[in-house]
C-alpha cells in the first residue's frame, strides 16, 4: 500500500500559506480521486482510495508541522507499513518557488515536519517530494524563515504556486504506479513547466 502524506498545519489561519503546499497536493489528489477525508485513528486525517489498481491512502497529520512525525509514526504502525511506502509531500525553501524535487531519502534540510518524522522514526530512510517555495520575498535573515513559510504567497508568485500543485499532484501518481526512480528521472527538472504529466 502506498501512503501520500501531506504536511502543513490544521488550522484554517494556515490556508494558502506557504508551510501548507503538502496539505494543498493531497487536497487535489482527494478531488481528482474523489475521496472523502475523514477522522483517523490517531492524529490524522484520512482518504483511502485506488489509482489504475493501485491502493492508495492519502493522509494529513493534525499535529501541527513541528509534531508531524508522531501522525506519520501511528500511520505505519496501524497500516504495519514499511518506511519507503511513506511517500511525504512538503515545502522546501532551499528549492526556488515552482521546482519539485524527489528524493528516496535524505537529511530534513531545515525543515521541522521532515526533522520530527525523522525523529520519530529513527530513519532518514523514506521518500518524499519538496516543493519548491522560495523567491525574492524570502528573508535573508534566518531568523525571519518562521514567518516567511507561514506567509501566503504573493499574486505574482501564484502562477507558479499553480503550476506547481498540479505537478505535485501528477509527481504522487506516477510514483505510486511507476515507482519513485523512474518519476525522479521525470520531474526532478529545472521547473515545474517542464515536466511531463501520466496519460490519465
Amino acid at each position: 500500500m502506498f501512503f501520500v502524506i501531506g504536511l502543513g498545519n490544521p488550522e484554517k489561519r494556515y490556508a494558502g500559506t506557504r508551510h501548507n503546499i503538502g496539505f494543498e497536493v493531497v487536497d487535489r489528489l482527494a478531488q481528482e480521486l474523489r475521496l472523502q477525508f475523514k477522522p483517523g485513528r490517531g492524529e490524522f486525517l484520512i482518504a483511502q482510495g485506488s489509482f489504475r489498481e493501485h491502493p492508495l491512502v492519502l493522509i494529513k497529520p493534525v499535529t501541527f508541522m513541528n509534531e508531524s512525525g508522531v501522525a506519520v509514526t501511528e500511520v505505519r504502525e496501524q497500516f504495519d507499513a514499511r518506511n519507503e511506502d511513506l511517500f511525504v509531500v512538503c515545502d522546501d525553501f532551499q528549492l526556488p518557488l515552482g521546482q519539485l524535487r524527489l528524493r528516496l531519502r535524505g537529511s530534513d534540510g531545515g525543515h521541522n515536519g521532515l526533522y520530527s518524522i525523522i525523529y520519530h522514526l529513527q530513519s532518514e530512510e523514506f521518500p518524499r517530494l519538496r516543493c519548491g517555495i522560495a523567491s525574492s520575498s524570502m528573508p535573508a535573515d534566518k531568523n525571519q524563515m518562521a514567518d516567511f513559510v507561514l506567509s501566503r504567497f504573493t499574486a505574482e508568485e501564484l502562477p507558479l504556486v499553480n503550476e506547481m500543485i498540479p505537478q505535485a499532484k501528477d509527481a504522487c501518481l506516477r510514483a505510486l504506479t511507476d515507482g519513485i526512480t523512474k518519476t525522479m528521472n521525470v520531474f526532478n527538472k529545472k521547473t515545474t513547466l517542464e515536466n511531463d504529466t501520466p496519460n490519465n
